[in-house]
């Protein structure tokens, strides 16, 4: 049955791989010049956030306070209205605690005690600053982390493609079944070097730190790209065992058409929920939101514009050899 959509993907697939091209070029370029932004997660450190009941003081206030309990060289980011974020080398639980009392009496609100007692107001001077977060981790966590993660990215990517071809070895022409499997990594490769890219940027700009919850989001966009180009794939083999004899780019075109819409509402709505998390979720949760709001959007432009293109791409240089 023709479809009623007529995208003409396939057609201008050069202007799709142009974008692409640019875009993950422009990624490694800012990778290998600027770097990640590396959180305590991988470096080892500690990071206190605490919450300030009246007035949020200055960066330059709270780092004096900092000094004070001897510790040089912190990061600190004001966080919503009330809040802030503090970065800095791992510190024990006495330096900890000295650091929290240190925070309580320089700002501690300034009322008039007496007064408000003799008007009959409770005034809670001891919750000035409430900490909401506290972590510590060592180097030698942080290099586990890093060695653990490049194993479960490689290990997904290898059952990855050995599922793609497992499921389409019914469909060997004129594409062989680990193809479909290859070119799905190569989408993947693509949305995780672009989110990488402009992780890269924000780091740069906004200091914006890479840490454990980023890397569960790019595993997560590992499992949702790869779904949504194997939904585009299946219906390409499902149209090449009907059609069998007819021209593959006008199948995979045809094909495109069939799923495109569905592709892009289903990835619309799981947007739709990440901003309202983005929004509402707190600091805690900022992280790994915007690096799955990145990864869904390019891997859903990925399945669409770059995964069936490039099949067709591979048919045709087959067919010259």
């Amino acid at each position: 049955m023709a479809s009623r959509n007529n995208f003409m993907i396939i057609k201008y697939r050069k202007i799709w791989f142009f974008l692409s091209g640019t875009a993950v070029l422009a990624s490694i370029l800012a990778f290998a010049i600027v770097g990640l932004k590396w959180g305590i997660d991988f470096t080892g450190g500690s990071l206190v956030e605490v919450e300030f009941s009246v007035t949020r003081p200055s960066n330059d206030a709270v780092n004096q306070v900092l000094t004070s309990v001897g510790i040089d060289n912190a990061t600190i980011q004001p966080v919503e209205d009330t809040k802030m974020v503090m970065r800095f080398k791992e510190i024990d639980e006495a330096t900890h605690q000295k650091l929290l009392t240190a925070l309580e009496d320089k700002f501690k609100p300034e009322l008039n005690l007496e007064g408000a007692a003799e008007a009959g107001i409770v005034v809670d001077t001891k919750n000035a600053v409430q900490e909401t977060r506290f972590d510590s981790i060592g180097p030698s966590l942080g290099q586990e982390l890093k060695e653990k993660t490049v194993w479960a990215i490689i290990i997904a990517l290898i059952a990855i493609i050995s599922y793609v071809a497992w499921a389409f070895r019914k469909v060997s022409k004129p594409i062989a079944s680990w193809k479909y499997g290859l070119i799905a990594i190569l989408a993947l490769f693509h949305d995780i070097i672009i989110t990488i890219g402009v992780f890269t940027l924000l780091g740069k700009f906004y200091g914006l730190e890479v840490n454990a919850p980023f890397v569960a989001a790019l595993l997560t966009i590992l499992g949702y790209s790869v779904n949504d180009t194997i939904v585009v794939f299946d219906r390409t083999r499902e149209n090449l065992v009907r059609r069998i004899g007819e021209n593959f780019a006008q199948i995979v075109q045809e094909s495109l058409n069939e799923v495109i819409v569905r592709s892009i509402n289903a990835s619309f709505t799981v947007l739709i929920v990440l901003f309202a998390i983005l929004l509402i979720g707190g600091s805690t949760l900022r992280d790994f939101t915007l690096a799955l709001i990145i990864g869904v959007a390019v891997g859903s432009y990925s399945s669409i514009f770059l995964a069936s293109p490039l099949l067709v791409v591979w048919e045709k240089w087959m067919s010259k050899k």
